[in-house]
């Protein structure tokens, strides 16, 4: 403390802000490498390496958090991407496929992100394990996609997925249940880092453990922790020595992003000879997807900004779906090769996102996340696809849910395609209020999935109970206040329809 006051003096003696300031970030990382080691001391042997590399990593992560200020983007040097560079997917369709499209898919890895758990949609566990269609789960369809590839194709492509420290142990439980499947399946861990609190910058954790009171002491820190947690589970080695040369990456709730032959055969035998290091899937923004980031050109290369980068008073501008009319799927094809050379230069440089979080005990602190996709300005000749709206269908709600497992969409060997019998192309606009928001409240509100073939918006709010054999199709509204419960009879046909009040069906 003496040497701090010192420091802080003569800082101050030399009447210099910044000087001050660097003395209180050297301090701060002082501290917190002292305390980062003492949590490394209580590290099993078998614990200690992956514990060392996760806390270095925080660290990196953490200096780097300490250096930057204000908003991350210069927003007078974002220009719109030149046409070039970002592809009309038509354009890359109508290439076609080649006769060797068997080799073409062996030269791919399937990587899913399986970090996330189900407590916002009301399940314990990995989100992955939740049933969404007929019984099968995120993860079931995921495998039959891949599987019915190396059938038909006669190929090896294996599925790779990146859990975190919370999903896990149970998602290598149900793996055993594919063993007869033909889809070689890896798993690895991205990161584990300590939360720190938002008042003194410090770890909250005390030891290595992350259960008992140091539960919610750890997180994983987001999908950008891709590149170095691929990299040290020795994956990316072990693939490259198999001559993959490509990883699809996407998000395991994404039900829309299935391996795609002319993307990937346009990464294998790209027109102009030049190959992609790094595609992104980007699709049309529509009213609902203002938040999402956008790709931009930046200081001569393609960039991902999000929303939480923007100058605040640029939200706005952020948000025109005529300025910025396309925003990130997640959906990414990135070059095995370029993974090794940028991570063993350490030039794989990712904005960091600081994210507050409020703990059960009412402490408040801040995790720094990284994004998947804000690496694409580290690589060379990187390229937009605008694809289809159908390849971006995440199920994040129960809202959502409804819509998969409802009848605009037809299932085929693990991928869910717009049923022809829908006259539109759009997905309906589909609002669950929070009676519906726990996958198991939801389901029992539902004897029945309803006919939403042409549905166009639904809103239900309150205590509503729909029977079997429901139509619903234009715009329906139903609206049950506070103490009322609105019951939706069997077989009933509702069309542009607003219903509110009380309407109980009892069975005498």
């Amino acid at each position: 403390m003496k040497r701090f006051l010192k420091n802080l003096s003569k800082a101050m003696s030399q009447d210099g802000a910044s000087q001050f300031q660097e003395v209180i970030r050297q301090e701060l990382e002082l501290s917190v490498k002292k305390e980062l080691e003492k949590i490394l001391t209580t590290a099993s042997s078998h614990e200690f390496e992956h514990t060392k590399k996760d806390l270095d990593g925080f660290r990196k992560l953490f200096h780097r958090f300490l250096q930057e200020k204000g908003p991350s983007v210069d927003w007078g040097k974002i220009q719109r991407p030149p046409e070039d560079s970002i592809q009309p997917y038509e354009k890359i369709k109508a290439r076609g496929l080649p006769d060797n499209i068997s080799s073409v898919l062996n030269k791919l890895v399937v990587v899913k992100l399986n970090g996330g758990l189900g407590t916002s949609m009301g399940c314990k566990g990995p989100k992955s394990l939740i049933g969404v269609r007929n019984e099968n789960t995120f993860l079931d369809l995921t495998v039959q996609q891949i599987e019915h590839l190396n059938k038909t194709y006669n190929t090896d492509v294996p599925l790779v997925l990146m859990n975190s420290f919370n999903t896990d142990e149970d998602t290598k439980k149900i793996l055993q249940k594919y063993n007869h499947c033909r889809v070689k399946i890896y798993t690895f861990n991205q990161s584990r880092y300590p939360r720190i609190n938002k008042e003194s910058l410090l770890p909250v954790a005390k030891d290595v453990s992350y259960s008992g009171e140091n539960t919610e002491a750890w997180y994983p820190p987001g999908h950008g922790d891709i590149y170095a947690s691929f990299y040290n589970s020795g994956l990316l080695d072990t693939f490259i020595g198999e001559g993959k040369e490509y990883i699809f990456v996407s998000n395991i709730d994404n039900l829309g992003a299935t391996v795609d032959l002319y993307i990937l055969n346009h990464l294998m035998n790209p027109p102009n000879g030049k190959r992609c290091e790094f595609v992104m899937e980007v699709t049309n923004k529509t009213r609902a997807d203002v938040k999402g980031g956008t790709l931009t050109q930046y200081e001569g290369k393609l960039r991902l900004v999000e929303i939480a980068q923007v100058p605040k008073a640029h939200v706005d501008e952020f948000k025109s779906v005529s300025k910025f009319k396309i925003f990130n799927t997640n959906n990414l094809w990135i070059s095995l090769g370029a993974v090794k050379r940028l991570q063993e230069q350490n030039a794989i440089d990712m904005e960091i996102i600081v994210n507050p979080k409020t703990l059960d005990g009412g402490l408040n602190v801040i995790q720094l996340e990284t994004a998947v996709g804000a690496a694409i300005k580290s690589f060379e000749n990187s390229l937009g696809i605008n694809v289809p709206r159908s390849r971006f269908l995440p199920v994040k709600t129960t809202s959502d849910l409804l819509l998969v497992m409802s009848n605009l969409y037809s299932l085929n060997a693990g991928s869910l395609t717009m049923s022809e019998k829908r006259e539109f192309p759009t997905v309906p606009l589909v609002k669950l209020g929070s009676s519906f928001t726990k996958v198991q409240d939801y389901l029992r509100r539902f004897e029945s999935i309803p006919d939403m073939l042409e549905l166009d918006h639904l809103t239900v709010s309150g205590d509503v109970t729909f029977g079997k054999n429901v139509s619903l199709k234009g715009t329906v509204i139903i609206i049950a206040n506070h103490g009322d419960r609105i019951d939706i009879p069997p077989g009933a046909v509702l069309e542009n329809k607003i219903v509110s009040g009380n309407l109980r069906i009892l069975d005498h």
